[in-house]
């Protein structure tokens, strides 16, 4: 019988190898040990008769034979939980997710997103990483992230990715910051005043950074932040007005405590989409990019 010769715990530890590069990554991301990770691939080769890596110095380089090998155990492992979706049991599914959103998803409808995958996949545990997009962009492409959330423009390239939609953005203050504008404003009525927004290696910032300066106008009293919360608190605390996006102000609005402005320019609108690597991630993962879609739809 083909399973006496191997099992899907070599097959998953040969994966996990070859993608994160070394036998103790491969461990920690399936809570084992080194040397069970060693001992599961020691016995794939010795069943297969071939030689499916190359030790060097802590990394792994797989022969051109380990290669075609991977290849195949990618596809038995997606078919064994095609398996499991057809038994219509993904509450068998034990594995990790390593999820990257923007700190604007974790302000807004990460908790949702969060539990819609718990009701789907209740064995799968997230490990999450908030960050600004052009990091989770490097992280996805490193490996060290299945799936990522994250706004455009994208650095590295992604064979899986499903468009989440777009964010329109909008000036907002107190009533005390706005004091004295009226009607629609001009972005050179805003200048005077300190101009919170986002990080300087946005393509917000550069954006309004590119405006000021096609038009001769300062840049000195714009106030860029890694931090979108800290953004809007400092816009509630009346210390200038904030150039946001506006799923991150819509309950502030509403409550009172910031204001909208009416200005004649902003930053073209924020495009989101959840992007995973095809050809090496799991069902699943492929899967809970979708469900992003869906919660969206819903919120």
């Amino acid at each position: 019988m083909i399973g006496n010769v191997f099992n899907l715990k070599q097959l998953e530890a040969l994966v996990w190898v070859a993608d994160l590069g070394t036998f103790r990554k491969a461990a920690a991301h399936l809570n084992t040990t080194q040397p069970n990770i060693s001992s599961r691939i020691a016995g794939l080769e010795s069943s297969l008769g071939v030689v499916l890596m190359q030790r060097d110095a802590g990394s792994v380089r797989m022969t051109a034979k380990g290669a075609d090998i991977l290849a195949e155990a990618r596809k038995i492992l997606r078919q064994s939980e095609g398996l499991l979706q057809v038994a219509q049991r993904p509450d068998l599914i034990e594995d990790r997710l390593r999820l990257g959103v923007t700190e604007l998803v974790a302000s807004t409808w990460l908790h949702t997103y969060l539990r819609r995958l718990k009701d789907a996949y209740p064995a799968v545990s997230v490990e999450l990483t908030v960050d600004l997009s052009r990091q989770l962009d490097r992280e996805l492409s490193a490996r060290t992230l299945d799936l990522t959330i994250q706004t455009a423009p994208f650095a590295s390239k992604a064979s899986g990715i499903i468009e989440l939609g777009k964010f329109e953005y909008v000036w907002v203050g107190t009533s005390e910051s706005l004091s004295g504008l009226a009607g629609h404003v001009s972005v050179a009525e805003l200048i005077p005043r300190s101009i919170l927004t986002h990080a300087r290696n946005t393509q917000a910032y550069g954006e309004l950074v590119e405006y000021a300066e096609a038009r001769s106008l300062p840049t000195t009293r714009f106030v860029p932040s890694n931090s979108m919360a800290a953004c809007v608190q400092m816009a509630i605390n009346g210390l200038g007005i904030a150039l946001l996006p506006r799923s991150l102000v819509t309950t502030d609005l509403a409550a009172g405590r910031l204001q909208e402005v009416q200005v004649d320019w902003t930053p073209a609108p924020l495009r989101f989409a959840a992007r995973y690597q095809a050809e090496r991630v799991a069902g699943f993962v492929a899967h809970s990019a979708q469900l992003a879609a869906d919660v969206l739809a819903d919120v």
